[in-house]
């Protein structure tokens, strides 16, 4: 049996194919400064070209998929606040979540 997830966080709004993150301070992404940053629902084919284009290292191959989601730069995603960041991966894990349903 698994444990049920906890309750949504207000920070986060989970839609039926995208999860949209408020970030506690305004972000570039792109040139443009964001309070939010949109993951679209990955696809087998997301992950393994993230894992592809990584070669073995695991948190190239997340900021890979993460930045490929969002359809922002790697570094983008790397100037981000860590806080932001877990936030980011809070929102994918509950995007990609089988709920059960």
């Amino acid at each position: 049996m698994t444990k049920p997830l906890s309750p949504l966080p207000k920070y986060l709004r989970l839609e039926a194919a995208s999860v949209v993150v408020t970030l506690s301070k305004p972000t570039e992404f792109n040139g443009v400064t964001s309070d939010t940053i949109s993951l679209r629902a990955p696809t087998v084919r997301d992950i393994r070209a993230a894992s592809t284009t990584a070669n073995g290292d695991e948190e190239q191959a997340e900021l890979n998929l993460f930045a490929s989601l969002a359809e922002v730069g790697t570094k983008d995603l790397e100037g981000m606040a860590l806080k932001d960041y877990t936030r980011l991966q809070t929102g994918y894990f509950r995007l990609v979540h089988d709920d059960g349903i």
